[in-house]
């Protein structure tokens, strides 16, 4: 009976220890669950960070340069296509033979690099179609007293009913909208764009911008009478390529006139043209015929290229 009363009481004695080891365990996991807490607020608010640290650094990057065009497969393969029919045209309607051909090959399936400048033009030139009435937009939300930010937003949904989700312009300004929601100035936004695009147009009106943006002057008053005077290049730029359009046709058919004119006498009249082909004399003809009518091309193309300054 004695021990058993021992016992109950070094039991009732270890109660005391035991719970305050409870008590050093409860706030040991707790202090450690805190720490825990603290550092993943603290990573969360590093990546958050982090993350918008590297989309400013690589937003330039991932939008379009206007300067650069990069064909598809599809294109390169079209156009590679394209320019091998056509080395085969001129091998075979001013020498009739298949080692010209191979000779002038490699020139045909780099044809659509040639091409590409012409595509990059033409995606420049719809880009600055769409600006002219992006600007009148942008304008019209400055007068009735939007801010620039909202100002570009209201722009995207009247762009959107004029082009539809995939217009250039479109996209642009929600990249701009974007940008400045992540702490971007309107000034780097369009200073920017006016970069990528290599438009004199927008590069003007951006740097027009940015002065009346940055003295604090009468920015609406600015930005309409800048809209007008580049809206009214536009517009007479586009109304040179409207008289040209028919002339280009013109062109274009008289490019390929000669072929059709050969063919037809080859038809009609079967060894008209062997002298041409068989003697020494006759290549140096058809090639002077050819050089002259590669520079006939090149001037025509010259002479339709009206720049408006």
């Amino acid at each position: 009976m004695q021990k058993s009363g021992e016992w109950k009481m070094g039991k009732s004695s270890l109660i005391p220890f035991i719970s305050s080891r409870k008590k050093r365990g409860r706030k040991k996991e707790s202090k450690v669950c805190a720490k825990a807490v603290r550092k993943s607020v603290w990573s969360m608010e590093i990546w958050k960070k982090w993350g918008n640290f590297k989309i400013r650094k690589n937003w330039k990057q991932q939008a379009i340069n206007y300067e650069e065009y990069y064909l598809t497969v599809k294109e390169w393969a079209l156009w590679a296509a394209a320019g091998t029919g056509a080395c085969g045209a001129v091998a075979y309607t001013f020498y009739r033979s298949y080692r010209i051909f191979f000779v002038l090959l490699p020139l045909g399936l780099m044809y659509p690099l040639v091409h590409k400048k012409q595509l990059c033009q033409r995606r420049k030139e719809q880009l600055k179609s769409q600006f002219k009435e992006g600007v009148l937009i942008l304008s019209a939300s400055l007068s009735a007293g939007y801010s620039i930010e909202n100002a570009l937003k209201a722009s995207v949904n009247e762009l959107t009913m004029l082009y539809g989700n995939q217009g250039m312009l479109v996209k642009e300004f929600t990249w701009m909208v974007r940008q400045i929601g992540l702490n971007g100035t309107a000034e780097e936004v369009f200073e920017d764009f006016s970069k990528r695009s290599g438009i004199e147009e927008i590069q003007s009106f951006v740097q027009v911008f940015a002065v009346a943006k940055r003295s604090g002057g009468e920015l609406v008053a600015i930005m309409n009478k800048t809209a007008d005077s580049i809206r009214d290049k536009i517009q007479l730029h586009e109304e040179i390529r409207t008289m040209t359009a028919s002339r280009q046709f013109e062109q274009k058919i008289m490019n390929l006139l000669p072929f059709f004119i050969i063919l037809y006498i080859d038809i009609t009249s079967p060894g008209f043209f062997d002298l041409m082909y068989t003697t020494g004399i006759g290549r140096i003809l058809m090639t002077g015929c050819l050089v002259v009518y590669g520079l006939a091309i090149w001037i025509a193309g010259r002479i339709l290229d009206i720049k408006v300054s």
